[in-house]
């Protein structure tokens, strides 16, 4: 499913819309047998929203929560959730499922809230996705129970992906960092990388994907000898703008025989370059869809920015 789509499915249940004037929210399905979209009222606001989901559908039950119905008038605000109730059960959260037709890069988070503290107030949360960066802070935190991190932006902020190689994050196994470009707020560097690339605060870490950046030559050649990917099951560069330099310094670094998976996908590569990892990389599933040009002006573009 492309990030345009809206969610359906989430975490192995179905999505049901918490609508607060119907008479039984969740229909047939018990309130821990779904994936509940809350979205903002009419005013914009979700603190009222929240407070109407706590009192129709049991919060103890609750163990997925998809935040949705982003527009301009409503920014984003996780944090509302904690301040409704508690919900012991929640292990999934899903932040920014988008209406139809909005770009990724107009999603705004509420007044820059910290989302550290979301895993504060969840602290058996185990999956935790977000989509959209705009106005996103995130502050080092510690989780014992999270094993997914995903942050889906067309730019994700440095002091984010700072922050993320600051976490102590102990059993962590799947993290996905969309980078993008500076020009959507995209500015991390490859020093920023470095923490969560020696992998020293990442000890489960099976997936790691660097993905949708401007400087994913670079990347690949931070990844080709970075610590972390001799206990990866799966490894992801793809979305952006990987071309034969970034290829050729995966092939001259550490071996990548182990990997179970290699996504590739959305590359600048030669047809040689690519005949070439596939040739080093034998036993490996490697994804070189979706081959990309460059422009006229022989400029690369990752896939998703705006």
């Amino acid at each position: 499913m492309s990030y345009l789509d809206r969610l359906e499915h989430y975490a192995g249940l179905p999505v049901v819309s918490f609508d607060p004037e119907a008479a039984d929210p969740a229909g047939a399905a018990p309130a821990g047998e779904v994936a509940w979209r809350v979205e903002g009222d009419d005013g914009g606001k979700y603190d009222n929203v929240f407070a109407a989901f706590a009192a129709l559908v049991d919060p103890a039950q609750v163990v997925a929560v998809i935040l949705g119905g982003y527009s301009d008038d409503t920014p984003l605000a996780a944090s509302s959730l904690a301040g409704a109730a508690s919900y012991p059960r929640l292990r999934t959260l899903f932040v920014g499922d988008l209406t139809s037709g909005v770009p990724i890069s107009w999603v705004e988070h509420e007044n820059e809230e910290d989302f550290a503290s979301v895993f504060r107030a969840f602290p058996s949360l185990e999956r935790f996705e977000l989509r959209g960066a705009t106005l996103l802070d995130l502050d080092p935190f510690e989780s014992a129970s999270l094993k997914m991190l995903r942050f889906e932006s067309g730019g994700l902020p440095a002091g984010v992906v700072r922050s993320v190689g600051a976490s102590d994050l102990p059993n962590l196994e799947h993290l996905d960092l969309w980078l993008g470009t500076p020009n959507y707020g995209g500015d991390a560097s490859v020093d920023d990388l470095a923490p969560i690339l020696s992998g020293e605060r990442l000890p489960s870490l099976r997936h790691l994907g660097l993905e949708d950046s401007e400087m994913q030559d670079e990347i690949a050649e931070a990844v080709a000898g970075a610590p972390v990917v001799a206990r990866l099951e799966s490894l992801s560069l793809a979305m952006g703008t990987l071309c034969d330099r970034g290829a050729e310094a995966l092939l001259a670094g550490q071996p990548l025989t182990h990997l179970r998976k290699l996504d590739l996908h959305h590359h600048f590569l030669s047809e040689a370059m690519m005949e070439r990892v596939r040739a080093a990389l034998p036993g490996v599933d490697v994804d070189l869809g979706d081959r990309q040009a460059a422009d006229d002006f022989e400029r690369f573009y990752i896939r998703v920015s705006e």
